[in-house]
Parts: structure tokens; sequence; C-alpha cells
């Protein structure tokens, strides 16, 4: 095992996270994580749990005179999203994380860090751990398969949990406190198409849409950040028009909660046509870039001869799927009308992608006001419907509404400035935390979000800066020192 973190402080903290960097822990395959968890727990004698959905439970008991203070639940997820450059070669499923140190942050090589949750949970399973710290009657609670929908919140059955506080470790900039974010729901269709034999006289090409930042469709939506569906597609339509492109495939984006950084196509163009086609793509790049400069400056658009595919898209089809693609709603809808800072409504168009006899596209519509939710979504189903497509919603989440007289808001925002001599902000996240699904299921709870500073989740440029997770870790054990009496 590497110890590349060996010397970062906390080093409790950096060491079970590098520990979990060894372990694939991708959404959706997490049995070895989860066994790691399981046996942290059981290897301090600590009463552990794994439920049926794979969440992991594990109890400490209070320190010696904190046993009259609320119960305290620290909650984190296990999984993490796996995206990686496309000249990288990574399984997920297989290989680990390889972190670095670069200035002030911790980075990775090529893909996802994991930071995103795992340094919340790296931090919780560190106070499990320790016999020097002071806390209150201590549950920790690490979730399943947040990232693709967020299945061990929605699995946990009432009443398993104890405590009174929830204090989720699952918010990207430190000196900020949550206390509210954005319910979610995925709107995805399938749209069928027929394969036909390839015209004569057509060259066969490879356009590939690549150096976008992407990032998280939630936390980073309102950067204005390039999404290579749009962008592909939009190509492809107008050279449909100038050209008589046919597509063969297509392939963008990966995840429903990331913006999508890279798209490729194989698509045919009258053979009499190609140098005018590949001088319109070089143009359609230069438009694209002079829009992006500022928010997304490394757009690349790419056209390459390739081998002949073996069939092309109904032409109908195909042009359903341009103008479903096209028509879709992306990006901020609206912002708070009482803080214009906030994205209170947005939609993520994350994956278009052809396979057998169909194209799969996925969708993820957020906010905080839920008939707002809903709204857009039956807005994108519509969509999807009218351009043939067959569409259906999944995965629907509530808001977490903010209780501004919150205990343990109070507490923190005392503690912090104290501590660090500000006043901490405190923020609503236009992204879908669990605690929106796990506080309906536990009405009595006083929750509350917080975490290091980590950016670009979701993408292969993640990271974790290193200075606040000293910050979160302090934070953390003053917080816990003084959590309010029963």
């Amino acid at each position: 095992m590497s110890d590349i973190l060996n010397d970062l402080e906390p080093k409790a903290v950096w060491r079970i996270f590098e520990e979990m960097c060894n372990i694939p822990r991708p959404s959706g395959h997490e049995d070895k994580i989860q066994e790691f968890a399981v046996d942290f727990g059981e290897k301090l004698n600590l009463e552990t749990i794994k439920d049926e959905v794979g969440n992991v439970i594990i109890r400490k008991p209070a320190t010696p005179g904190l046993e009259d203070a609320k119960g305290v639940i620290l909650q984190g997820h296990l999984d993490m999203v796996p995206q990686k450059n496309s000249n990288v070669q990574h399984n997920f499923e297989t290989d680990p994380i390889t972190p670095f140190i670069g200035g002030e942050w911790v980075k990775a090589k090529g893909t996802t860090l994991g930071s995103d949750n795992g340094i919340g949970a790296a931090a919780a399973m560190a106070v499990l751990e320790a016999d020097d710290i002071p806390h209150p009657p201590l549950e920790v609670l690490l979730t399943a398969e947040e990232e693709t929908g967020m299945t061990g919140a929605n699995g946990l059955k009432p009443g398993i949990l104890k405590g009174d506080i929830l204090i989720n470790l699952d918010s990207e900039d430190e000196g900020e406190l949550y206390i509210g974010c954005a319910g979610g729901v995925n709107t995805n269709a399938v749209f069928p198409y027929e394969n036909v034999e390839i015209p004569p006289n057509l060259a066969p090409y490879r356009i590939s849409v690549t150096g976008l930042k992407g990032g998280h469709s939630g936390l980073d939506i309102h950067l204005g950040r390039g999404n290579a569906n749009k962008i592909i597609v939009k190509l492809m339509m107008v050279a449909a028009d100038k050209y008589g492109l046919r597509l063969a495939e297509i392939d963008g984006g990966s995840l429903r909660n990331a913006i999508p950084r890279e798209a490729f196509a194989t698509v045919l163009v009258n053979e009499s046509q190609k140098d005018a086609f590949k001088e319109f793509v070089a143009n359609y790049e230069r438009d694209a870039q002079t829009a992006l400069k500022d928010a997304d400056p490394g757009l690349m658009i790419n056209v390459i001869s390739t081998k002949m595919p073996r069939n092309v898209m109904d032409e109908e089809s195909q042009g359903n799927i341009f103008k479903a693609v096209d028509e879709c709603p992306n990006g901020v809808i609206a912002f708070d009308k009482n803080m214009p800072e906030v994205v209170e409504t947005s939609t993520n168009l994350a994956v278009v992608k052809s396979t057998g006899n169909q194209v799969e596209m996925a969708t993820l519509q957020r906010s905080a006001v839920d008939d707002d939710k809903d709204a857009l979504a039956k807005n994108v189903y519509e969509t999807f419907e009218k351009f043939n497509g067959k569409p259906e919603h999944s995965g629907d989440y509530p808001g977490w509404k903010p209780d501004l007289d919150s205990d343990i808001l109070k507490t923190m925002k005392s503690v912090y400035e104290r501590d660090f001599g500000k006043v901490p902000e405190v923020k609503i996240i236009h992204a879908g935390l669990e605690c929106g699904i796990l506080g309906a299921k536990y009405p009595n709870w006083d929750m509350i979000s917080f975490g290091p500073t980590i950016r670009n989740p979701h993408s292969p440029d993640e990271m974790v800066n290193i200075e606040t997770v000293k910050r979160f870790w302090m934070f953390l054990l003053e917080t816990l020192k003084e959590i309010p009496k029963k």
C-alpha cells in the first residue's frame, strides 16, 4: 500500500483516506469498501451493523462527562464517482486510485480522487478509532450508492439509529455550514432506431469533443461550462443539413450527476464534400472556443478518418435524436429570488449513448422547490416524448428545508467564530445531500452539513485542499465537545 499522504495532518484522516484509495469503490460496486468499513468497526470492538442495502453503522459510547449530551450521527457515503480522462487506462472496479500532492492540494492521476466523500467518511472513522477525542454518544452512518441514486439513504430503515443530531460530512467548502439542499429526479429516455445500410459514396469520420472541465452537475452548473453532448449534437445537426451527415454511433457523458466533459461520434459524409466538412468542423470549433473562452478554455473538437461502420441510423430517427438533444433544457433554469447568487433550479443533459438499436439519454433535474423540480422534469419528459423517445422518471428525492433555529447550527456557528475568528457562512447547497431523504425517515433529527474545500468533484480534476482538511477536522472535534445536552 502506498503512503504518499503519510506526512499530512491530520495523520489519522489521511491514512484512512489513503487506505480507501487503495480499495475500488465506484458507485454500485462497493462490496470491498463496505467490508473494509465493517472490519474497521469490528476490530475496534464497536457495535457494527451492515444493513440489507449496504449501509454500515458503527456505534461508540460517549466519553466520560458527555454521556448526557444528545446523540450524534456522523454521516457520509462510501462510494465515489468513477470518471477518467479518455487517454487514461483505469478500471474503477479493480484498480486503486493514485493520489498525489500538488502544491496545496491532493489530486489523482487522470481520475476522480474520491475525496467526495472519502474525506468525510475517513474523518468519521478517525473519530471512532481515537481514544483521546471527547464526544457524545456516537453513531457513524456510511451509506451506499449515494452517487447513483441515493440507494443507501432511501433504503435505511426508520428506528435503527438512536441519535438526535445528524452531522453530514459531505459538503465541499470549508467555512460554510449547509442547512438545506435541492431535491432531484432523473428523467431518462430511450430512442429506438433502425440500423440501415450505408448509402454509397460516404466517407467515415470520428468526431471527438474533449478538453472540457465537466464537474458536479449541481455545484458547478452555474459556472457556464460546456456540455459535450450539446456541442457535438449541434455540430452534427448543422452538418446533416449541409453535408448529408449520417450518424452511426454516439457516446457522450457517463454519469447523470456529472456535466459531460467528452463526447464521441462515428459519422459519414459525402466523399465529395469531405474537405468542406473538415473546414466546417474547424470553424465550428473556433466559434465554440470563443463562446466558452472564459468558462471552458480547453475545448477541442477533432475530426479524423476512421474505419467504415457496419450500419447507420435511419434518417428519421437520427433527426429525432438530434432535435431531442437540441431542445432538451440544460443548465441553470432559475436563481433564488431572495439569494440571487444561489441556483434554485437546474438540469443536466448528462448522457447520450447509442447501444444496439437505441440511443439512451440520461438527465438530472434539481430544485430547492419541489414543484419547480417536478415541472422541469415534466418539460424534459415531454421534450423526449415529442421526438419519439420513451421517457421515464426515477430516483426522485426531496429537498432539505432549512431550519434557522437549529440548535446544532447555533452551536457550530459559535464554535467556528470562537476558534477561527470569523462567522461561518450559512448556506443552502444546490446538490442532493442525503439529509432530505434521511430527515424524512427521522423527522426528530437536527441536521447540518459541512466539509473541507473540494474542487471539481465528479471530474478527473477533482482535488481537496490540504489545509482545509486540517481545519475541518479541528472544527469537527471542537463541535463534538460542545454538543447540546438532552
